[in-house]
């Protein structure tokens, strides 16, 4: 935290939108940020910038975010989406989802060290979506298991999450980079931290997960700069620009390790440019062709 002559105490939170296994670039940015010195004092995630924020909130140091690229780096589609011929089977004659939550409350159980979202070292608040009205419904205190699991339950893919008197599905239905939240947490400088879309590739993606998450970044990059330019001028906001061009999709995880040091590279350069004293929306956000 530092302190503002205009404002007094300023408080930094990290905002990480959704964007499947493009979260991959979160980790290089988170990468780059930590070797410069540059800290959270809150953590506000949507969807897999659940499971990287509240894994930051746990560990927020350079050494920790060392060892979530490990975790990253060794991360197959099967680990966090675990589709079998038997899920198939009971997708098409039992249930109304195709994927089980195990992945990720294994990834969840296995790699953050902590139980519940009050006993993180920074505060994290997790962002989820009330599937019967569609509202955000923010997760701070219980379990930080059944909080990720509810913001990464992308709709008809996993089954919504009842917790905490709410039928809860992916965070990014509701609020894909949630900027708004972390103003109302107290937050008045941001840096968000947005995955980005696949700008460069010339064909939709194959299968219908993938078209899903595809058609979610999509959503995310244009939901953040409406929000963004509507944003109260007296919030500071600063936006690590996402990779560009960008091909893939953010089904696959065979990109991970081009993803992360690509990013590591961009925000070091972006740092070097003096990105955090300029602000603004990054041209990578808007809409654009390749």
């Amino acid at each position: 935290m530092f302190v503002s002559e205009k404002t007094g105490p300023t408080k930094t939170a990290f905002v990480f939108a959704g964007g499947g296994s493009f979260g991959a670039i979160q980790i290089g940015m988170m990468h780059s940020l930590a070797k410069h010195g540059i800290t959270a004092d809150i953590v506000v995630g949507s969807s897999v910038g659940a499971i990287n924020g509240a894994y930051y909130a746990g560990s927020p140091t350079l050494k920790g975010i060392l060892e979530l690229e490990h975790i990253w780096r060794g991360l197959r589609r099967h680990d966090v989406f675990p589709i079998t011929w038997r899920t198939l089977l009971g997708f098409l004659w039992r249930r109304d989802f195709l994927i089980p939550h195990d992945g990720i409350r294994k990834l969840i159980d296995d790699h953050i060290p902590y139980r519940n979202l009050e006993d993180a070292r920074l505060p994290v608040h997790i962002v989820a979506t009330d599937i019967i009205s569609g509202d955000s419904v923010v997760l701070s205190k219980g379990s930080v298991a059944e909080a990720v699991v509810a913001s990464t339950a992308i709709p008809g893919a996993f089954s919504p999450v009842h917790y905490a008197g709410h039928y809860l599905s992916d965070g990014a239905v509701s609020s894909n980079t949630p900027i708004r939240i972390a103003v109302r947490q107290g937050a008045t400088r941001l840096i968000i931290l947005p995955t980005g879309h696949a700008c460069a590739t010339q064909t939709p993606p194959i299968g219908a997960v993938a078209n899903a998450l595809h058609a979610l970044t999509l959503l995310i990059a244009r939901q953040l700069v409406s929000e963004l330019e509507s944003l109260d001028p007296a919030i500071e906001y600063y936006v690590v620009p996402p990779l560009c061009p960008l091909v893939g999709s953010p089904y696959d995880f065979s990109r991970t390790a081009d993803h992360i040091e690509r990013a590591v590279k961009s925000t070091d350069a972006w740092l070097a440019q003096s990105g955090l004293e300029q602000g603004g929306i990054p041209d990578e956000l808007r809409p654009h062709a390749h």
